[in-house]
């Protein structure tokens, strides 16, 4: 007997597809039977965790039979005294994910609308999607985010406006003046998600004091995470920050223990660990620039970036390219998800594994 399951769910789930992560090295390894893979794909931290990540995990590991401090109490009190907010700010997620799903989840239901660039990231549509409310997708320019147009599209059924800073997929940055005349411009009514995962990677007199904002925009919520710069995207950790009314609302539609031990203490040995930290952007932007110079001598086309990748055209459909170079061991990112069937996106890694997505672009002739 067939059952027809897709008519029983609520109707911004029946048009949903799932969001498509990197190909992970074990997958390419069990279809191609291909060792010895370098995999440029997801935006990842090359370098892995960090020694005092490792050393804090394991003490951890004795208590492993006990449930979490739910309030994640000890991070809280971390990201408090770096960021200069109150705890009752901080809201912890299962990654920075999980807090931008608390935010629509709290806030958003199918009569608003939901303001967003053309090629931002691709949970802000599912998500928009899942509540079954109304996609307001602002044409991007030169492949960022118009800030005027998406001022301009705002009206009394906004609910919020998503604003990635660097965007993802395309490494786009907006300067701290832009962004701050922005915010100031936005409605009270209008909830502005100013998602910065990518925002460690800027330079110190890039990095936009986005927190210091929330007292004077209190419909500002700051959104960061700990898994790219700091290493610890295989345990989900990310935390936004906005105001305590705002922080007691997603809290109250929080899981329970939504990031387990191992994570709380992880995340507070890698905010500590400056070192880490310095040695990880600096690898970033040494082996960035890098790449950049060896696109340019190659005359391959890419989009300005400030994240940890850099975005080709490939000039045609990129998923040839993307399956070929998959022979070779590589995997990077193709993103005609976004709207971009021409573009693949290229994490930067080790001097090794840039050398490695070099050299098979020129074995494959694509360079």
């Amino acid at each position: 007997m067939s059952h027809d399951f897709l008519s029983l769910a609520n109707q911004g789930v029946q048009g949903l597809k799932p969001y498509e992560p990197g190909k992970p090295i074990e997958e390419l390894e069990r279809e191609l039977g291909i060792k010895d893979i370098v995999k440029l794909a997801s935006n990842e931290n090359p370098l892995g965790p960090s020694q005092q990540v490792k050393a804090a995990i394991a003490a951890a590991v004795a208590d492993l039979s006990r449930y979490p401090d739910a309030s994640g109490f000890t991070l809280k009190q971390a990201l408090s005294e770096k960021l200069s907010v109150t705890p009752e700010q901080l809201v912890l997620g299962n990654g920075s994910n999980e807090v931008l799903e608390l935010i629509f989840r709290a806030f958003v239901q199918s009569e608003h609308e939901v303001i967003y660039s053309q090629y931002a990231f691709i949970v802000y549509a599912l998500l928009t999607q899942s509540c079954g409310a109304v996609h307001r997708t602002i044409p991007a320019k030169n492949y960022g985010h118009d800030l005027d147009a998406m001022l301009a599209a705002i009206n009394d059924k906004t609910k919020l406006i998503c604003v990635a800073n660097p965007n993802n997929p395309t490494g786009n940055y907006i300067n701290p003046s832009e962004l701050k005349k922005f915010v100031e411009q936005v409605p009270t009514h209008v909830l502005i998600v100013l998602d910065e995962a990518y925002f460690e990677y800027l330079q110190a007199d890039e990095q936009p004091p986005s927190c210091d904002w929330i007292g004077q925009h209190p419909n500002l919520i700051v959104s960061r995470t700990f898994s790219k710069a700091y290493g610890l995207a295989g345990l989900r950790v990310g935390y936004c920050a906005c105001h305590p009314d705002i922080a007691d609302l997603l809290n109250r539609v929080r899981e329970p223990f939504n990031n387990n031990s191992l994570a709380l203490v992880a995340a507070e040995a890698a905010l500590a660990d400056e070192a880490y930290l310095n040695e990880s952007v600096t690898l970033n932007t040494q082996e960035l620039g890098r790449v950049c110079q060896w696109l340019d001598t190659k005359n391959i086309q890419y989009i300005p970036t400030k994240g940890n990748f850099v975005t080709v055209d490939m000039k045609g459909d990129a998923m040839p390219h993307y399956q070929a170079l998959l022979t070779q061991g590589v995997i990077v990112r193709p993103i005609g998800g976004y709207g971009m069937p021409n573009h693949l996106r290229i994490s930067i890694g080790t001097k090794a594994e840039n050398d490695r997505f070099m050299a098979a672009f020129e074995t494959l002739g694509l360079a």
